[in-house]
């Protein structure tokens, strides 16, 4: 079949036809995207960014003027007023109010939105243009007042992406102005907290941290477990088993509600300002301060809730037990934190070192035995007798009696803790933490420099080196402490023990749980009696 090749001729006339269709009208006699009624529903967005008195006029401003607005127009109906109080605009993710009004623009019940400017809608550039765009999607229009823009007009989006990129310049600028201001105060030895969640302090008329008597007994008191040997865990268990609530009120506590209190330098009148460091003015996000900006540390800042004394024993303790991470001593350190006895995780077996596990015995006349971990075990060869509580409890009692006759050599050895060989840590200190005081100094002024030229290669090498000089300083500094608190956690057992020396009558002593955590170290079951240790001075066979 031959191939049939279609010719154009080109019209050589010079006249074209072109034919005309017109739109079609829309069968719908309500404007699109209105409601039913041909009204425009009409919502209004409204924000302040801070809860003081003084915004609070301005706040009920708002709400007032855009109701009235919305109802002076005839051709509008009335869709919600939507306002956030005492939220920053730099974020959508907080303000309810707003998450609100954009999910009814989703479910079709909103046809315009009216605001004050593109700074009460947002401050975040990306976030302004996203809902804008999402929302002109829908054919929802936003107004803002002040710089006469819809977003539905052509030029809107130009116009708006210029107005927020400035918006979120002005907000940075604030936040730099603020961020400089609190600095400030920091370098004036000024301590900013929130009182109102800072259990054992509140504040007077003139701004100053003051001890409310019945919470200082509480930190007291976890202050005093901790250091007796129970776990931060425990602690919290205990409390909220008594109905004592925490800082902000609650009654639920947590273990690292617990460790925060153990930690905090306030409790023994002193303040480290600027323990953290904003990353992002944008999203808040806020890191652990580790050298990013200068810090400052003020001594007898308020009245003291604990001693330093305890304080640094804690600290020591606290690290203590963070390193006693090896598998052979987990299961024994757990037991004996989280001991709701005083025995528990304190008696050890003398032939194979394991720890021993209370149980109750069987039949009518039940009592409570101590058995070697090991030798429950099937298969295990152990030969650790089981002891009766009662005995163990009475091996306490006796080497107890017999505690008053170390006495004077108690006396010696915390007076020589205390005159010589924890002051010699303290002189060690000193000149470390100089160091570091002007390490900080030097990284705070070349990361000025940096910000100012980031592209100068030695000044960010130097930058990288004072941070390495400051790292090796801290670790210096760290194992100063923890080595000067174990002689500061020796020093306070021995002063336990004294203190059971001077109180100790002609009477026969009696058992006492809580007596026995703070003075007994361990335990050994040999195989015709007990090795009893306490947590100072020498050991006692009974």
């Amino acid at each position: 079949m031959e191939d049939k090749q279609i010719k154009w001729t080109p019209d050589t006339s010079g006249e074209r036809s072109v034919k005309v269709i017109p739109a079609r009208e829309s069968e719908d006699d309500t404007q699109p995207g209105y409601g039913a009624d041909g009204l425009c529903r009409t919502a209004a967005y409204c924000r302040v960014s801070t809860e003081q008195e003084e915004q609070e006029s301005s706040y009920e401003a708002q709400i007032n003027y855009y109701t009235d607005y919305i109802y002076s127009h005839e051709d509008w109906a009335m869709a919600g007023i939507y306002a956030d109080e005492g939220i920053s605009g730099t974020g959508t993710r907080k303000r309810e109010a707003f998450n609100r009004m954009i999910s009814d623009c989703m479910d079709g019940k909103i046809d315009l939105i009216v605001t004050k400017s593109i700074s009460r809608f947002a401050r975040n550039t990306v976030d302004c243009l996203k809902y804008i765009r999402q929302l002109k999607d829908l054919g929802i229009a936003i107004y803002f007042e002040k710089e006469n823009i819809n977003t539905l007009d052509a030029k809107g989006e130009v116009l708006i992406t210029i107005m927020a990129s400035l918006a979120q310049q002005e907000s940075q600028s604030i936040s730099d102005n603020v961020r400089l201001g609190i600095h400030y105060q920091f370098q004036q030895g000024k301590v900013r907290i929130n009182h109102s969640w800072f259990l054992g302090y509140t504040k007077d008329k003139n701004g100053r941290l003051v001890i409310v008597p019945e919470e200082a007994v509480v930190i007291r008191r976890i202050f005093d477990d901790f250091l007796a040997g129970k776990s931060p865990r425990l602690i919290a268990t205990e409390l909220e088993k008594e109905g004592i609530k925490t800082g902000a009120g609650r009654k639920k506590w947590y273990e690292s509600t617990v460790r925060s209190i153990l930690s905090n330098e306030k409790y023994m009148g002193d303040a480290l300002l600027q323990k953290t460091c904003t990353v992002d003015f944008l999203t808040r996000k806020r890191i652990k301060n580790r050298g990013e900006m200068t810090q400052y540390y003020v001594q007898g800042d308020h009245e003291a809730i604990i001693s330093p004394e305890v304080f640094s024993l804690t600290r020591g303790e606290l690290e203590r037990r963070k390193q006693q991470n090896t598998p052979e001593s987990e299961s024994f350190r757990k037991s004996r934190e989280s001991a709701r006895y005083a025995l528990s995780g304190r008696m050890y077996c003398g032939y194979c070192g394991a720890p021993y596990r209370r149980r109750k015995s069987g039949g009518s006349d039940q009592h409570i035995i101590w058995h070697c971990e090991e030798r429950l075990k099937k298969g295990t060869p152990c030969r650790g007798r089981n002891v009766p509580e009662e005995k163990a409890r009475n091996a306490f009692l006796l080497a107890l009696k017999r505690l008053p006759g170390q006495k004077k050599s108690l006396q010696k050895r915390q007076a020589r803790l205390r005159d010589s060989l924890i002051p010699a840590y303290d002189r060690k200190l000193k000149p470390v933490d100089e160091r570091i005081s002007r390490l900080l100094s030097g990284i705070s002024k070349i990361s000025t420099l940096a910000e100012s030229s980031p592209e100068d290669e030695s000044v960010r090498k130097d930058l990288a080196d004072q941070m390495l000089l400051l790292e090796e300083a801290r670790e210096t500094r760290k194992r100063l402490t923890l080595e000067r608190a174990g002689l500061v956690r020796e020093s306070a057992v021995i002063g336990h023990l004294l203190e059971y020396c001077e109180a100790a009558g002609t009477s026969e002593p009696v058992w006492d749980e809580a007596l026995a955590m703070r003075l007994l170290d361990k335990i050994t079951v040999t195989e015709k009696g007990f090795k009893v240790q306490f947590k100072a001075g020498r050991p006692y066979s009974v």
